[in-house]
Order: C-alpha cells, then structure tokens, then sequence
C-alpha cells in the first residue's frame, strides 16, 4: 500500500512540475487572471460528478471550511501565475521550493514542535529565497519575485484551514469541492480585472488549459490527499521538491531559460534546505499534516 502512495506523490509532485511551464505557453496568448479562471473550469467541469454525486458531498458546500479554502485556493493561483507572468519558469518553479520551510515555520507558530535541523533547513532556503529574489539576473522582475512569493504564503493559509476540514465521504469528494469554490471565487476577480476571457486561443494554448485543469489541478490533488493520507508527513514532504525541480528543468530546456550562478545556487540551497526540513521533521506528529493537499499547483 505505501508503494503505491509514494507513486501517488511522484506523480502529484510531477504534475505540479508541468504548472508552470504550461502556463508559460498560456499566457503567450491571454493574462494570467483568465488563464487561471479557464484552468478552474476545466477542472470544475470534471469535478462537479464527485462533488454532486451524494448527499454527504454536497454538504460541504454549506461548510464553512471549505468555502474559505477554495477561495484561499483560487487566489492563490491567481497571485501565482500573476508573478508568473513577470518571471521566468525557472525562477517560478525555485521560488516554490521554499515551501516546505514555510510549513516549518507555521508548525512552530502553531505550537507544534520543530527540530534543530529543521530550523537550519528554514535558514538555508530563506537564504536562498532571498539570493534569488536580491539579483534575479534577467530572470524576473522584484514584482514577479514578491507576487510569487506572496501566493506561497496564500497557499499556507488554505493548508491550516484545510486542516479544519469535515471527513470526506469519497476520496475525491474534498478535491472536486474545492476546485469548483475556487472556479466561483476566481470568476468575479477575472471579470473585473479583464472582463470576459479570449477564447479563441490556438491549439497549443488550449492544450495547456486542458492539461492544467485536468493534469496539474484536479488530478495533482487527488493523488497528493491519496499518498499523504498514508504515509507520514516528513516522508510526504519530500515530494514537494519534484514540484521545483520539474519546473526548473522544464524552463531550462525548454523554455531557454539562464540559469545564472546566483539562480543555480538560490535554487540549490531552497531545495536542499526543504529536504532538511521535512527529514528533520520525521520525529514530528504524522498527524500534522497528514492528508492534506499538497501547498503548490
């Protein structure tokens, strides 16, 4: 079983890779606001079956909870891919690297215990964050940095309320829930910034929507709340690094991206800090974050 819950992982981490990549091409061709309300479409379309099928599904729309973790979800990706619309894909994708340090942090706020080695995980990739973010050399603007940045934070706060969430009656349930209250709450936000969104986008574009919705939203997810609900959380945490490093490469080689020295040794250090941090955790309660969704698209 814990097999194929690390597999679960790796193809959650792997698709949240493709992200930021796929939005690159997307946003060639429309802003990042309407971008982010197709991508929800799409993956509110095929989530509404599990969300509407019982009773007990449907229910948590009238939670509270849930509704304020949807719309953390839904702004968060629309402060992200707006910085993504001023950074490079590499750069993006480092910036994310950060976040398990960041869960390192809140844990402690929140009373939770945090061990040495991870707090000099914290360090490393804050030093990084802040390399990366002091001499961007090309690859994005401090603009770009900050929104990038600010969205993880965003993210942060949708993980500790998600942790209030009720039990979901079907694995998919909480998912497909979320996903739809996002799609609602990104809606207005796009209209008002936009208006309606172009959609007579090419083939290409269309493609990344698709795989977005499909791939890096809704399927990432789902498989994330698999794996993460039966492997501790340290062990869960590693996979958030695939999220980076897919992206990173994917810029680099795909996108023509500059890894420049002070990009190359930022990313470095908020990768290697993270695995500190979640390896430094194993100690911590596995119910901490056990089971929650994963902090990056």
């Amino acid at each position: 079983m814990k097999r194929v819950a690390f597999l679960a992982l790796i193809l959650a981490g792997t698709l949240w890779g493709l992200g930021f990549p796929l939005g690159k091409l997307i946003l060639r061709e429309t802003d990042a606001a309407h971008m982010v309300l197709l991508r929800f479409v799409v993956a509110a379309v095929v989530a509404a079956p599990f969300a509407l099928r019982t009773k007990e599904a449907r229910a948590l729309f009238k939670s509270p909870v849930m509704l304020a973790s949807g719309a953390l979800y839904g702004v968060a990706f629309m402060v992200q891919f707006e910085g993504l619309a001023h950074v490079s894909v590499t750069l993006a994708a480092l910036l994310v690297g950060a976040m398990p340090a960041l869960i390192a942090v809140c844990a402690k706020v929140m009373g939770e215990k945090v061990s040495r080695a991870s707090w000099m995980g914290v360090g490393a990739a804050t030093l990084g964050a802040a390399l990366i973010a002091g001499k961007p050399d090309g690859a994005g603007s401090l603009l770009g940095v900050a929104l990038s940045l600010g969205s993880l934070l965003i993210f942060l706060a949708w993980l500790v309320v998600l942790k209030r969430a009720p039990k979901p009656p079907t694995p998919m349930a909480i998912p497909a829930v979320t996903v739809i209250v996002a799609a609602f709450t990104v809606l207005p936000i796009a209209l008002i910034m936009h208006g309606p969104p172009k959609l007579d986008l090419s083939v290409s574009a269309w493609s990344g929507v698709l795989g977005l919705g499909l791939l890096s939203t809704l399927l990432a997810t789902a498989a994330w709340q698999y794996g993460s609900s039966r492997v501790g959380s340290a062990s869960a945490g590693v996979f958030i690094n695939i999220e980076p490093l897919m992206g990173a490469s994917i810029g680099v080689l795909l996108f023509g991206d500059h890894l420049s020295l002070a990009l190359a040794v930022g990313g470095l250090m908020i990768i290697a800090g993270s695995f500190v941090v979640v390896l430094g955790e194993k100690q911590a309660d596995p119910a901490s974050l056990q089971a929650e969704p994963a902090p990056a698209p």
